[in-house]
């Protein structure tokens, strides 16, 4: 296939666009390359794209429509995954602003150009954090989303009701993936992971939220890819027997459109405090832990139920904690040479 992935230089774009070369597809890649953090990151993940014939890249915010329709008329993609977008709970409360260009005036670029260019479906990247304080464990794609805790929530979830909207009336088939903690290697470096073993290694002290009073589903990031392109495969289809007259209809897991949403996690959620213990493990040192308290537009835990997408195309993530962090601390080490 002819896939266009937007978000390429980032982490889970960067790992998805590998896999989709890997097993012979083409892949367009389209990436701002700011500098919410270190660019030469983001450009050494291209780098390593282009040594694929299969790669063409395209360096355009999504923000300038004029510019992303040009990508379509020029590529004709068949597929598109949407992964580009402005991440971060913690910057979206200093930051707000950012989040309307891309997450919402960038992402309706998407729609439009998938809508009038035919595309056989798109893929794009939701969150955990739609669930906001949902107190139900593990949190189901038929909890209540209806109240985000910070503006990042809100704008994924207003892309899942933008998607519907375009599954409905154009009979685009859409499929969000709500991801749950991912970390792994090529990671960012405003993640918790990335943040914590950098600082082991400077001999600096860790910041720990909630005085370590947390659990995240941490997933590898091959799971989560395995479970991107699992999706991408099997484009969402209308259910002709839904009902909204149903006493518990389930729009997000069926609906009159060809419209989904599935959580994307390990299903498995781990203390903040065994995940520390196990980079501390593997790079021989102990962490100076400065305790704070929980954040803004934070929540004390994340888990997620993941038969949904288990039932729909067999995902099974296999990659625990003691082996994932591992992988990043090695891929750490290797990259900056410490």
């Amino acid at each position: 296939m002819r896939v266009l992935v937007t978000g390429a230089a980032g982490f889970i774009g960067f790992h998805t666009s590998l896999a989709l070369l890997e097993r012979g597809d083409e892949v367009i890649g389209l990436d701002n390359v700011n500098d919410y953090y270190d660019p030469s990151l983001k450009e050494a993940r291209l780098e390593i794209l282009r040594q694929f014939p299969a790669f063409r890249f395209e360096r355009i915010s999504l923000e300038d429509g004029e510019a992303v329709s040009g990508v379509f008329r020029r590529h004709q993609p068949q597929r598109v995954i949407n992964l580009a977008a402005q991440a971060g709970v913690r910057y979206s409360v200093e930051n707000p602003m950012v989040y309307g260009g891309s997450n919402l005036i960038g992402y309706l670029h998407i729609l439009e150009n998938c809508r009038h260019t035919g595309v056989d479906h798109l893929v794009y990247a939701s969150t955990s954090s739609v669930y906001g304080a949902n107190a139900n464990m593990p949190f189901s794609e038929r909890n209540g989303v209806g109240h985000p805790m910070s503006l990042y929530a809100a704008t994924k979830r207003a892309n899942e009701l933008m998607a519907h909207s375009y599954s409905h009336l154009f009979s685009l088939p859409t499929t969000g993936l709500r991801f749950f903690t991912v970390y792994g290697p090529w990671g960012r470096p405003d993640m918790a992971l990335f943040k914590f073993v950098k600082a082991m290694l400077a001999g600096k002290p860790i910041d720990v939220y909630n005085h370590g009073n947390m659990k995240r589903d941490f997933t590898y990031v091959k799971d989560i890819v395995g479970g991107i392109v699992g999706v991408l495969d099997k484009p969402a289809q209308a259910d002709p027997n839904w009902s909204a007259m149903e006493s518990h209809p389930d729009p997000d897991r069926s609906a009159i459109a060809p419209y989904r949403i599935y959580n994307i996690g390990r299903g498995a959620p781990v203390d903040l405090m065994d995940f520390i213990r196990v980079a501390e493990q593997e790079l021989g040192l102990t962490a100076e832990l400065n305790m704070m308290p929980m954040q803004a537009g934070d929540v004390a835990a994340t888990y997620a139920d993941t038969t949904a997408l288990q039932t729909d195309i067999g995902y099974v993530p296999s990659v625990p904690v003691e082996v994932g962090v591992v992988e990043f601390v090695r891929w750490y080490r290797a990259y900056y040479n410490v």
